[in-house]
């Protein structure tokens, strides 16, 4: 425990000066440009995306991102976070969280001409830490040829790509990551898994 309180508390005092987060009084919003900028990408999807849909779901990627920032109580940089969240000082706010929030939430819109998906990166490297993501694509298209829609990255600000010019992560469908996970349990277990 002396370990602990020697190493982890200075550890994690230092990073927590790195971060910039903000007052939740004064938590911004999007400026109709970035949200005409992430439309414009989401339409760029394919010919057959509903412009209305389009400028709907930029919306509220963005507002719900906001959202979200304030329930989940971020006010320092996602890894103290995701910290303060382990440890039960925060509610939510793991990556995880913002993919599987977002998600539910652009899925109630019932869209008729998009998509979402998830993706996990990092589930194949043991030195990082895995990092999910909601992604918006063309009705019908993979998720590969969406747009990632990623909240956590920065803190509770959204970072939206082409997932093809996200170079930051390699993106796996979530689907083939976790069913590898359990593949690979299955195979130390077996029938016990279950």
């Amino acid at each position: 425990m002396r370990f602990l309180k020697v190493f982890l508390v200075p550890l994690f005092l230092g990073l927590a000066a790195c971060g910039a987060g903000f007052d939740q009084d004064t938590r911004p919003f999007a400026s109709q440009d970035e949200v005409a900028a992430l439309e414009a990408g989401i339409l760029a999807l394919g010919p057959d995306v509903d412009p209305e849909e389009a400028r709907r779901a930029a919306q509220i990627a963005y507002d719900y991102t906001r959202q979200l920032a304030i329930e989940y109580e971020i006010t320092d940089a996602p890894l103290i976070h995701n910290t303060k969240v382990n440890m039960g000082w925060k509610p939510r706010g793991l990556c995880w969280h913002w993919a599987e929030d977002m998600e539910k939430r652009l899925n109630a819109e019932g869209f008729e001409t998009l998509d979402m998906h998830r993706a996990i990166a990092n589930a194949d490297n043991e030195w990082r830490i895995d990092h999910s993501t909601a992604i918006i694509s063309a009705r019908g298209a993979a998720y590969d040829a969406g747009v990632v829609l990623d909240p956590w990255r920065q803190g509770g600000v959204l970072f939206w790509s082409p997932l093809k010019d996200d170079t930051r992560y390699a993106w796996v469908e979530r689907s083939v990551v976790l069913k590898e996970r359990y593949s690979e349990l299955y195979a130390i277990y077996g029938d016990d898994i279950l």
